[in-house]
Parts: structure tokens; C-alpha cells; sequence
């Protein structure tokens, strides 16, 4: 139970930071959701600092993981939201944007993974 509880709480800070960056950093006017992508571009950062500090010392706990990682990295980024604004982007026919939102996402977010992964590896 205290494990549900942490995952909780954590995912509930993510989630409120997340809000937070669309609110601020979407930009209605020309559709594009530059606050989804940082979310998730910084949230992958994140979760390869956290995983990598976890398996490089040891020194993280199980429940701090769980915390971290699954609970606060896993409500700060979203793909929901991502695949949605891609849906958008195909609705209005806005091809270009899909792409170039689709590619970087993955790209950049895996990039991230392994570049906070290789940092603490370098720590």
C-alpha cells in the first residue's frame, strides 16, 4: 500500500508541473505544444538521471524509484497528450508540424534518456 501511495503522490506532483508547462509554454495561437514537448523532453532527461544514479550506486531505494521515477517522471510526461496534438496536427492537415513534432519527440527523448544516463555514468 505505501508503494500506491508514493506512486500517487508522485504522479500527482508530475502532473501538476506538467499543467504548469502547458499552460505557460503552449502556444494556442499556432497550435504548437512546445510545453508537451519540454515535459516529456525533460522528464526523459530525468528519468535516465534517476535510473542511472539507481543502478550506478545503489543508493537510491525501491520506494524512492517508485517515487521518482514511475510516479513523478511518469505524470510529468504524457503521451496521451502527445498523441492527441498529433491528432490534431493530421486533422487540419498540418503535415509538416506532425513530423517534425513526431520525429523530435522520440528522437530528442530517447537522446535524453541515455544523455542523463551517461552523465551520471561520468559523475
Amino acid at each position: 500500500m505505501k508503494q500506491l501511495a508514493l506512486v500517487f503522490i508522485g504522479g500527482g506532483f508530475g502532473s501538476t508541473l506538467r499543467y504548469g508547462f502547458s499552460k505557460y509554454l503552449n502556444n494556442y495561437e499556432t497550435g504548437i505544444p512546445y510545453g508537451t514537448f519540454a515535459a516529456n523532453i525533460l522528464g526523459s532527461l530525468l528519468i535516465g538521471i534517476i535510473l542511472g544514479i539507481a543502478l550506478k550506486n545503489e543508493t537510491l531505494s525501491e520506494n524512492t524509484v517508485l517515487f521518482l521515477a514511475t510516479g513523478f517522471c511518469g505524470g510529468f510526461t504524457t503521451f496521451s497528450t502527445f498523441a492527441y496534438e498529433n491528432h490534431v496536427f493530421l486533422k487540419s492537415g498540418d503535415f509538416m508540424s506532425f513530423a517534425l513534432y513526431t520525429i523530435a519527440s522520440f528522437v530528442v527523448g530517447f537522446a535524453m534518456v541515455f544523455l542523463g544516463m551517461w552523465l551520471v555514468k561520468i559523475l
